[in-house]
């Protein structure tokens, strides 16, 4: 479904149309019209997304129902992801200006030779959990090792670091089938997940879950990033400050009320109900924001922390040393000043 805004856009031939209407006729020009009052069409931008839509990319879909993109002047496509969708690799090429991503894979990327740049992060805190059941006692990460059985992406980043950190060498590892179908069967059963979804989901079908966040180990990527190349940010900089500040006040409409960006999310992605996205948006309020980071600094980024996901990807062995300078993969110069 096209987004409200490149609805209207298709329109513009029809209003550039009815404004000629009766152009033959001589008419006065008042005085005090110039050309600064013309109107002129948006500015067609296209975003890719990680995933199918969801609550993480909620401040983003309530940027373009609540018409934010349109008052910055911009006409955004919002394009679903999926398996095998690239981001990283979609925007490093250039066939879409703007993606949503995770730091972690901004920094694999670099290494690659893809270079993409995080522009701003709606997550502080990143959704990524590990699963186990109430019932089997296991109350951190650390004692994740009593378990049977953990479904994971077993060359994920994150994944990596928690093989590093903690023992599971009496653990199967399994694949993550992507639902928590043998999770609700077993409960020596944990698997991956991110907090704002997986959760709801099995608590709906009457199992208690325990959330265990990675983000507790000190693994913590800024998630849901916003990304463009270095050329748009050389060669077209008003376009990256419109595209940030509305995506950031769309972030703030969405944490305030997400109802009618999630129903446009719903119709978007059926799979995701109301009541999931609900949910997820609850839980948004305090990955969005923390004590180090207020709400009203929401997408800031720090250095320090940006550093310290390079060591740990290094630790891990998903970069070399020094393949990565942090300097150039993010940066704050796009957001408001306080």
């Amino acid at each position: 479904m096209p987004s409200t805004s490149s609805r209207r856009l298709r329109h513009w031939p029809l209003v550039v149309l009815l404004a000629c209407a009766g152009c033959g006729e001589t008419r006065p020009v008042p005085e005090d019209d110039s050309a600064d009052k013309i109107v002129r069409p948006p500015t067609a931008v296209s975003l890719q997304l990680n995933w199918f839509p969801e609550a993480e990319h909620g401040g983003f879909f309530s940027a373009d129902v609540h018409e934010l993109y349109d008052d910055a002047g911009l006409d955004v496509e919002i394009r679903p992801g999926g398996p095998g969708v690239q981001v990283i690799t979609q925007v490093a090429t250039g066939r879409v200006l703007f993606g949503v991503t995770n730091a972690d894979r901004v920094l694999v990327g670099h290494a690659a030779g893809a270079k993409t740049v995080a522009v701003m992060a709606a997550m502080q805190v990143s959704p990524r959990c590990v699963m186990v059941h109430e019932n089997s006692g296991i109350d951190s990460l650390e004692k994740l090792g009593q378990v049977s059985s953990l479904a994971v992406s077993s060359t994920a980043t994150w994944s990596l670091f928690l093989q590093k950190k903690i023992d599971l060498s009496g653990v199967q590892l399994v694949p993550y089938a992507g639902n928590v179908t043998q999770f609700l069967l077993d409960d020596d059963f944990a698997q991956q997940g991110y907090s704002i979804s997986e959760p709801f989901v099995a608590r709906q079908k009457s199992v208690r879950p325990r959330v265990l966040m990675v983000s507790d180990l000190g693994f913590n990527p800024y998630t849901s990033v916003l990304i463009t190349t270095p050329e748009v940010i050389k060669n077209r900089p008003e376009l990256v400050t419109a595209m940030v500040r509305a995506s950031i006040a769309g972030w703030q409409k969405y944490l305030d009320d997400p109802s009618r960006t999630n129903q446009a999310i719903h119709e978007r992605n059926e799979e995701m109900g109301l009541p999931i996205l609900a949910f997820g948006a609850k839980e948004l309020q305090e990955l969005c924001s923390t004590e180090d980071t207020p709400r009203k600094q929401l997408g800031q980024m720090s250095e320090a922390r940006w550093k310290t996901l390079l060591d740990q990807l290094v630790e891990v062995e998903a970069i070399k040393p020094g393949a990565v300078n942090v300097s150039e993969t993010f940066t704050n110069r796009f957001l408001e000043s306080e």
